[in-house]
């Protein structure tokens, strides 16, 4: 298994500082045409702004939170201030540096060329661990301290942006000024756990202990070591919403092999939550058939026979043919 969080719905290179590319790839929405710095930016960062929370000179932003912003530019250059303004605060929690989050995004060049609209592009973008040093600030500082469900505007210059050559999937440069209008739509703490009804624990399945924080543990008799189907038992009822094939699932999780009971993946020895998109044949069948459908809050034991786990091919640890046993708490679906 070894982090089941595969993709986020934003290319991961989008959600890191920029490197890579040549300066041929510089847009036409560059205010100069100097070669981008070369090697990575982290060797040769440039000096962030301090963001500040207005400026006289802003696009135009009309639109509702939950639509697709559009962003009117203004005339002239940018003045290279990291401008980061709340246009309407949320009533969720307050986004911390370690949280897992969701938000829809409009994204465009200071002239108006728009790069990025996940409202039409699939779904929400996800950040995992905002923590991480190589985080770009034009996206670290749209979401960290804000409500969900606030819309945020970002002006960032080149330095808290794409500091080297630029995405070259967007044709972004190390010379663009970027407007980003940001709709946070949800925020898990990285050490989240199942919350809702606990529920009787279904027969034929293995017992589960689990742990503070920590990975669970498993009882498994003789008859539960060789399933014949995948057997699906909810030990804690979420509230939430229903989740749905294609959606990114954010969880906690342990995997023990069912022949013995021993642990070989658990979210929780790497940091907590993970990131995946269920339903889409991106991690095994035992997942995709026994999470799709289930309710946000809830947490899931699996008994997965060979054949919806890995079969004959194994695993980086896993061996081939093994029948596997999973609990998944089910935090968050964007």
């Amino acid at each position: 298994m070894r982090r089941l969080a595969a993709a986020l719905l934003l290319a991961p290179a989008l959600l890191l500082t920029g490197c890579g590319s040549s300066a041929k790839q510089a847009s036409a929405d560059s205010s100069t045409t100097s070669p981008c710095p070369s090697g990575s930016a982290a060797s040769s960062p440039m000096t962030v702004p301090t963001p500040v929370s207005d400026d006289s000179t802003l696009p135009a932003v009309s639109g509702s939170f939950g639509k697709a912003a559009k962003i009117t530019p203004v005339k002239g250059d940018p003045d290279g201030k990291f401008v980061v303004k709340t246009l309407s605060e949320g009533t969720g929690q307050v986004v911390g540096k370690q949280d897992f989050v969701s938000f829809n995004l409009v994204a465009d060049t200071w002239a108006g060329r728009n790069w990025q609209n996940s409202y039409a592009d699939g779904g929400p973008a996800a950040l995992v661990d905002q923590s991480q040093t190589q985080m770009m600030p034009m996206f670290a500082d749209a979401v960290q301290g804000h409500k969900v469900g606030s819309r945020v505007l970002v002006v960032a210059p080149p330095a808290a942006g794409f500091q080297n050559a630029g995405y070259s999937k967007y044709n972004i440069t190390c010379h663009d000024t970027n407007v980003l209008v940001v709709d946070i739509t949800m925020a898990l703490a990285h050490d989240a756990q199942a919350s809702g009804t606990p529920q009787t624990p279904p027969a034929g399945l293995p017992q589960v202990t689990m742990g503070d924080k920590a990975a669970a543990k498993f009882t498994i008799t003789d008859a539960e070591r060789d399933p014949k189907k995948l057997g699906i038992g909810v030990l804690i009822k979420g509230k939430g919403p229903v989740v749905k094939p294609g959606q990114q699932l954010f969880a906690q999780y342990t995997g023990a092999l069912l022949k013995d009971g021993s642990v070989f993946d658990s979210s929780w020895s790497h940091g907590g939550a993970s990131q995946f998109q269920i339903g889409a044949g991106k991690v095994i069948p035992g997942w995709d058939k026994g999470l799709v459908g289930q309710t946000v809050g809830s947490r899931v034991i699996l008994s997965i026979p060979s054949a919806d786990a890995y079969g004959a091919q194994g695993n980086q640890g896993i061996p081939a043919n093994s029948n596997l046993v999973f609990v998944v708490d089910i935090l968050g679906a964007a």
